[in-house]
């Protein structure tokens, strides 16, 4: 009997320290995502040619999610596997690699908080330092986010230093790029370079030091045919990275309406063109190996107000935003560029719907090959902007010549299920000649959302395009195939499940 006391109390004892030290000194918190996706492609991103097939999938995303708090300092780390089913045998060997990374890793220093009274400094309500790997989101993730709907997501390695005092809030980023530890020179090749590639005459050859491959719409070395179509422009999220960045984020709420500021300098390595011997062969590409970065500048504003209310006769949220893009682009083009957008949007109950138009420029017939106006919406999240088949600024390219979107949005959301219709009308900003077509294509997308329990929702999607032919001239795809091979109409469908378990909950 007196053992099984003595046992019991040491159990409280050990129990109540645990519970003191989670209380009084750290916080953790443990979670996880197992988010799978199943894809039927006919189209998605590109159009097909008429002899090409669709094709299926299911890709997988797990995660592991930890948080520490204590005292004066926030630290996160999130670990990810992200692979497509069936991509690895069902028994690999020590030689095939992983798939296994860190999505985020970071750790912030509270150097000021007002509503903690061991703070010493208050002269602001807060204040602190966050560094290592991170996700940002900025707004409506127009510009900056953290592109969630790709398996892989986004995340940036940087330095942040964050600041709320009185209403507003004020970022200021900093990141650079190296490839490794070098002993001499500070080039940086901007991508994730294949060990191989493919010349101009089909052989697979080692790829040469320091060099990206340029590729075509075909996806093989750019050679043959038509250099001005290899490629092919996408976000330079997706095909090039920066060296190093500059970010100020600024916002500050006034009742109903909110007044946000970005700006954003990201400097890219400068590169020369060129080829070399391989195999009885020619490999184009850039190789960066000049000294000096090609400076961007991207600033501008957001407003959104709202009026009413979601129980009376409803509440009007108006959004207006408008930036603009000066200094050099990747390629070190003289940029003058620029991006307005405004939106209504109109929810009463359950209900919501809304137009919008979004308005991107582009190069103009007759513009300088030494200057640009395409507009880059920089590392924002286009699948939820530019139609969720992802044709425009996302990683199979988007038109040179600018962009123009029409479009409304319709949703019905209860707490347990929502169902959604958006209506996309593209053209082209500024087509290449008078003669060219401006209207590119119409895309109607169907999406329904179900939670099936607390932690667990199943997403379900339906879209579908119907295309001209000047819409396969501004992805670059025409130059290769001819439009007339190409089939219009596309369609996309998912299924996905998304279980996101709390092992130990935020407090």
């Amino acid at each position: 009997m007196y053992r099984k006391i003595k046992l019991f109390v040491v159990s409280l004892f050990f129990l109540g320290l645990n519970l003191y030290f989670q209380k009084s000194f750290a916080q953790f918190s443990l979670g996880a995502q197992l988010r799978t996706r199943a894809e039927i492609r006919d189209g998605f991103a590109n159009l097909l040619p008429n002899i090409a097939r669709s094709s299926s999938f299911v890709s997988q995303r797990t995660r592991m999610i930890f948080g520490y708090k204590y005292n004066k300092l926030n630290f996160g780390i999130s670990i990810q596997d992200v692979r497509v089913w069936g991509q690895d045998a069902s028994t690999i060997s020590s030689n095939d690699g992983n798939r296994l990374s860190m999505h985020e890793g970071w750790a912030e220093i509270i150097l000021a908080n007002r509503a903690d009274s061991t703070n010493r400094f208050n002269f602001l309500d807060h204040l602190s330092v966050k560094i290592g790997r991170q996700e940002l989101i900025y707004d409506d993730a127009r510009l900056i986010g953290n592109l969630d709907w790709l398996q892989q997501a986004r995340r940036f390695d940087m330095v942040l230093i964050k600041t709320l005092h009185k209403g507003w809030q004020l970022d200021i980023g900093y990141a650079y790029n190296q490839n490794n530890e070098n002993l001499s020179g500070d080039f940086y090749i901007p991508g994730n370079v294949p060990q191989y590639v493919k010349n101009d005459i089909g052989v697979l050859v080692p790829t040469p030091a320091g060099m990206v491959p340029l590729l075509n719409a075909a996806g093989n070395s750019s050679a043959t045919g038509n250099p001005a179509y290899t490629n092919p422009p996408a976000t330079n999220g997706g095909t090039q990275d920066y060296k190093n960045f500059i970010s100020i984020f600024t916002s500050k709420k006034f009742h109903q309406t909110k007044l946000s500021g970005l700006y954003f300098q990201d400097d890219f390595g400068k590169y020369r063109p060129g080829n070399t011997e391989a195999g009885g062969g020619n490999v184009f590409g850039r190789y960066f190996d000049v000294t000096g970065t090609s400076d961007r500048y991207t600033y501008g504003g957001m407003l959104l107000q709202t009026v009413g209310s979601t129980n009376g006769l409803g509440k009007i949220a108006l959004q207006r935003a408008y930036y603009k893009q000066n200094g050099r682009d990747r390629d070190n083009k003289l940029l003058n560029a620029y991006h307005y957008t405004a939106s209504l949007n109109y929810t009463k109950g359950k209900f919501s719907l809304g137009p919008g138009y979004d308005v991107l420029s582009g190069n103009k017939n007759g513009m300088s090959p030494t200057e640009s106006g395409r507009f880059d919406p920089l590392y924002g999240t286009p699948h939820k902007f530019w139609g969720v088949m992802d044709y425009f600024y996302a990683g199979t390219g988007s038109p040179n010549e600018g962009l123009k979107n029409t479009y409304f949005k319709t949703k019905f959301s209860t707490t347990r299920y929502s169902l959604g219709i958006d209506y996309h009308h593209f053209k082209a900003a500024n087509p290449p000649t008078s003669t060219t077509e401006k209207y590119l294509a119409n895309e109607l997308d169907f999406s329904a959302t179900y939670n099936l329990n607390k932690f667990t929702t199943v997403d379900f999607g339906y879209s579908l395009l119907q295309a001209t032919a000047a819409l396969s001239f501004s992805k670059n795809q025409s130059p290769v195939i001819p439009a007339a091979s190409f089939d219009k109409s596309a369609q996309w469908a998912y299924l996905m499940i998304n279980i996101r378990p709390e092992f130990i909950p935020k407090n």
